[in-house]
């Protein structure tokens, strides 16, 4: 955790950033399904996206703008249409888009980034997109980061946003963000859209390191069904306005910013982890003892993807013998007999030796945290050690319920 504070605004609570949601008609349900964030000022831009090999048209073209230029204004979101393996078709719609809302803007289409959610292989209904952006441009505002939350939502339960302030250079520096996810969700990328807005001014290269670093400890930790998705797209903006020097190297202002950025990913990553399809708890699985960072960061996403473990989760079975073989079978060179296993405050193995605990309670541990959902008590903690290496990592996920098949069974029908 960093000394930042958190503060209301989300998207918008960062100087001179402005956000807009509304419904266009893109989803049959007539909910909000198209959102806008604005930068009344230039901004730099960072992305982290997919690396599906299947791709959104709007990844291609985030990806090509970022290539060429770092100068960003605007970015348009809409759901209901992944855009994802519709051809040169789906291409042109994603172009046509961006140019439509620059000239709402008055910018150039350039300074326009992209992102899509929703059914792999539907085009964007560009018409009923086209006409509802003059309305979507003229409502813009600093009030407006709780409707562009919701317009970007597909099955998620609920929106997901968080706004941060530090002091740095002795003025106020906020970050805030939302993302939307529930299914499809699994690392490289994580399936997810989230946008960051920041009113610090920082370096182009920085700004992206930091960002990427961010996704390292955040999305790419969480993972619900172990399906990643062509449209993961992770969007920074930074414009300068808190008026802080420049930050062009990890200094100390440096650090106290990436640190800030990392938290918001964590807090929005957990968040889509913790709204997962059919989700009822959270899990965080925190991993100790391994050789370096990397390898207990694998370590904890595999324990957190595995199916057997999820679903002794929400069976509330404290099978701790499946967590032992996730941990076994991630890649990760350790020594069996230095394994310890604890699952909230039971200790079920140390030394690689079963110990005797209390099955029952920790059965109603793990149905306790189910029935704390959506009130912060949801987390059940898987606590793994490797042995006495330095490194450590964690990973989010969620059990695998009954709904989840339902949800994703007909979900195209």
């Amino acid at each position: 955790m960093t000394d930042s504070q958190v503060i209301p605004g989300g998207i918008t609570a960062a100087k001179g950033f402005q956000a807009a949601g509304l419904a266009a008609g893109l989803k049959p349900s007539g909910a909000k399904d198209l959102a806008l964030i604005y930068s009344e000022t230039e901004a730099i831009a960072a992305g982290v996206f997919t690396t599906s090999q299947v791709r959104a048209a709007c990844v291609d073209y985030c990806r090509q703008i970022l290539q060429s230029k770092n100068s960003i204004r605007a970015i348009l979101c809409n759901a209901g249409q992944a855009n994802a393996a519709t051809g040169a078709a789906g291409l042109q719609d994603a172009l046509d888009s961006a140019t439509a809302v620059a000239q709402q803007l008055g910018i150039p289409p350039e300074s326009v980034l992209l992102a899509s959610t929703g059914v792999i292989g539907k085009r964007i209904p560009m018409a009923k997109l086209t006409a509802a952006l003059p309305e979507l441009v003229a409502s813009l505002s600093k009030e407006g980061n709780e409707n562009a939350s919701r317009a970007i939502m597909t099955t998620d339960l609920v929106p997901k946003t968080i706004a941060l302030e530090t002091i740095i250079g002795d003025r106020p520096v906020r970050i805030g963000g939302i993302a939307k996810g529930s299914g499809m969700i699994h690392p490289n990328m994580a399936t997810m859209l989230s946008f960051i807005t920041c009113d610090a001014m920082v370096s182009t290269h920085l700004w992206q390191e930091m960002l990427s670093r961010a996704a390292q400890k955040s999305f790419n930790q969480i993972t619900v069904d172990g399906d990643t998705s062509t449209n993961d797209t992770l969007i920074a903006l930074a414009n300068g306005q808190s008026r802080t020097p420049t930050i062009t190297e990890l200094n100390k202002e440096g650090q106290k910013l990436e640190a800030m950025l990392t938290e918001v990913c964590q807090y929005l990553a957990k968040a889509i982890a913790r709204d997962g399809e059919g989700a009822t708890c959270l899990i965080e699985v925190q991993v100790s003892g391994a050789s370096d960072e990397a390898s207990a960061r694998q370590v904890a996403r595999t324990i957190a993807g595995s199916a057997l473990v999820k679903a002794a989760i929400f069976g509330r079975d404290p099978n701790w013998g499946r967590i032992a073989a996730a941990a076994g079978r991630a890649g990760v060179s350790f020594h069996q007999e230095d394994l310890r296993i604890q699952l909230g405050d039971f200790l079920l193995m140390d030394n690689g030796q079963p110990l005797p605990f209390d099955a029952q309670a920790a059965s109603n541990y793990l149905k306790a945290k189910a029935e704390g959902a959506y009130l912060q008590d949801d987390t059940v903690v898987i606590s793994v050690c490797l042995g006495n290496g330095s490194g450590v990592g964690t990973a989010w996920g969620c059990d695998l319920s009954y709904d989840y098949v339902k949800i994703n069974a007909d979900y195209t029908t």
